[in-house]
């Protein structure tokens, strides 16, 4: 069977690649049937060249391009098809990669169950702030109920006890300035006896 792959050419680090056709069980780097185009990757800008008739012709006649190789024609507008993966994976290595992807999405599950919690956590902290808050105002509201309800009481009872008070003032007033002024007169009769 023909197979249409990449050769590796050029210096450590600084590869070029042949598009070349050879039989599918010989090494990539033997001789080739057809040399179908040149790509060079690390070159700015990329280079590459393609011998599109030959290409189509040698898979009109039954060469199979590789993974890689269909994925560049696919990308060029040389054949017209959907990209196919062209790494391909152990069963241990996938096994590597299911239980990390499980793990992963264990892990992302929790921080969604513990981000919820906290949610109902806080909107339930809320909600007992807001119903202490609305118990503090209606007892400030029944406290400032009761308050006006006395102040409407006391001034009415009280009213006539000041004015008692007031009158029983007034009379005590004059009697306690006269028993002062007495006692200033009497000392001083006794202070003028001591300076003698």
């Amino acid at each position: 069977m023909l197979r249409i792959r990449l050769q590796r050419l050029g210096r450590k680090k600084q590869a070029t690649y042949r598009f070349v056709l050879s039989e599918r069980a010989k090494d990539t780097q033997g001789n080739a049937r057809e040399i179908l185009g040149h790509y060079s990757p690390t070159q700015t800008p990329k280079l590459l060249e393609l011998k599109k008739d030959r290409i189509l012709y040698w898979i009109s006649v039954g060469a199979q391009p590789s993974e890689t190789v269909h994925n560049i024609l696919v990308k060029e507008g040389v054949i017209k098809a959907d990209k196919k993966k062209s790494v391909t994976i152990t069963k241990k290595r996938q096994v590597k990669i299911d239980e990390k992807n499980a793990a992963a999405i264990e892990a992302k599950k929790a921080a969604e169950e513990k981000a919820k919690a906290e949610a109902e956590a806080k909107k339930e902290a809320e909600a007992a702030a807001k119903a202490a808050e609305k118990a503090a105002k209606e007892e400030a509201a029944a406290k400032a109920k009761e308050e006006a309800e006395k102040a409407a009481e006391a001034p009415a009872e009280e009213a006539p006890a000041t004015e008692e008070k007031s009158e029983e003032a007034t009379p005590e007033a004059p009697a306690e300035e006269e028993a002062k002024t007495e006692e200033k007169v009497e000392e001083a009769p006794a202070k003028e006896e001591a300076a003698e």
